[in-house]
């Protein structure tokens, strides 16, 4: 998997709202355009970096173009992050619920 390349393209927010409105099924990239508010050449712009990046695959249908999800490349991107330890937010948010209450405890007196 060309990871940098993956990590790369998924830092446009445009690209990350393309893979979003994927997750539904397949879309045409005028049905992307008109969705996402571009003009098509910006959009094409974005589509040719999702595919370069294995995050696209696209079916030709008469005069039109379908793009959907690799969902095979997500899945191996889920498994190299899962490589990694995470802290869940629940925790951080209670050790910050806690810190706040003691400084509060701590002025009071």
């Amino acid at each position: 998997m060309p990871i940098q390349e993956t990590l790369k393209a998924l830092a446009d927010p445009t690209r990350r709202e393309i893979l979003l409105l994927l997750r539904e099924g397949e879309l045409t990239a005028g049905e992307l355009a008109q969705q996402l508010g571009i003009a098509p050449s910006a959009l094409s712009h974005h589509l040719q970096k999702l595919r370069s990046a294995g995050l696209l695959e696209e079916r030709r249908e008469k005069n039109f173009i379908y793009y959907e999800l690799n969902t095979s490349l997500f899945e191996e991107l889920l498994l190299w992050l899962e490589q990694f330890p995470f802290r869940k937010e629940e925790n951080n948010e209670g050790s910050a619920s806690s810190a706040a209450a003691s400084d509060r405890s701590a002025h009071s007196h």
